[in-house]
């Protein structure tokens, strides 16, 4: 199974991983930037979306935020690039905060949604995975993201995650299982595994043997691009009826 490219030398940086998440968000919009609020931040009610410009928001951890990379190299950034060339029209949030769990992006979700959306990109669990957290919570952590996402009228893309596999076999079985129960629950769509073709790839990843590189970031970015392209493009023709 793809979710299975994770190796055993990813983890050994575990540690490393929970010293670097503790760093700052990075928050980008290209054409437009949006900064992604501390995850204690008091939300705001969310705001209805309007087709003049529509709005892509990512929700993540140090992933999406791009933890290493200059802003501009970081997956979201690269899928903004990629709207921007078709003609624009979209405005694209990274709402990525470094060492954020599922638990951190409910708290943070009526920020992230302030303003509008009309696609939605769930990218949470890689820091619940590598803390150990029940699968339940994350489950249920989950489960709230996409339900209000859903409710406020985007579409809502949900990227899976690993855990790492010195958490146990039934551990990490129920973990990988967890999002595709979600999508299929709610009726969103679903990316298997944000860094299918990446983890585990020392080429790809920066020395924590976890974070993607520049090339890295590209394949995720790709990756990301195949399953929100037609997500985009259903979005684009049902706001301009």
């Amino acid at each position: 199974m793809m979710a299975r490219a994770w190796l055993p030398l990813v983890f050994s940086a575990a540690m490393t991983l929970a010293a670097a998440a503790c760093g700052g968000s990075a928050d980008v919009e290209r054409p437009a930037v949006s900064a992604a609020p501390p995850s204690s931040a008091a939300p705001s009610a969310p705001k209805p979306a309007t087709a003049a410009t529509r709005r892509l928001v990512f929700l993540g951890d140090s992933l999406t935020a791009g933890l290493g990379l200059p802003i501009e190299q970081a997956y979201p950034s690269l899928i903004a690039d990629r709207l921007a060339a078709r003609g624009g029209g979209w405005t694209v949030v990274n709402a990525g905060v470094s060492g954020d769990t599922t638990a951190g992006g409910v708290r943070r979700l009526d920020w992230a949604l302030d303003g509008g959306a009309d696609v939605v990109v769930v990218a949470l669990g890689g820091n619940d995975g590598l803390r150990g957290l029940p699968v339940e919570e994350l489950t249920r952590n989950l489960d709230a993201i996409v339900a209000r996402a859903k409710a406020s009228g985007a579409a809502v893309v949900l990227a899976g995650m690993e855990a790492p596999p010195n958490t146990g076999p039934d551990y990490t079985r129920r973990f990988r299982d967890a999002y595709p129960a979600i999508a299929a629950r709610h009726q969103v769509t679903l990316l298997p595994f944000l860094l299918n073709g990446v983890a585990g790839d020392p080429a790809l990843n920066q020395g924590d043997g976890i974070h993607p590189n520049q090339e890295g970031a590209q394949r995720v970015a790709e990756l990301m691009w195949q399953t929100l392209e037609p997500v985009i493009q259903a979005r684009e023709r049902a706001t301009s009826e």
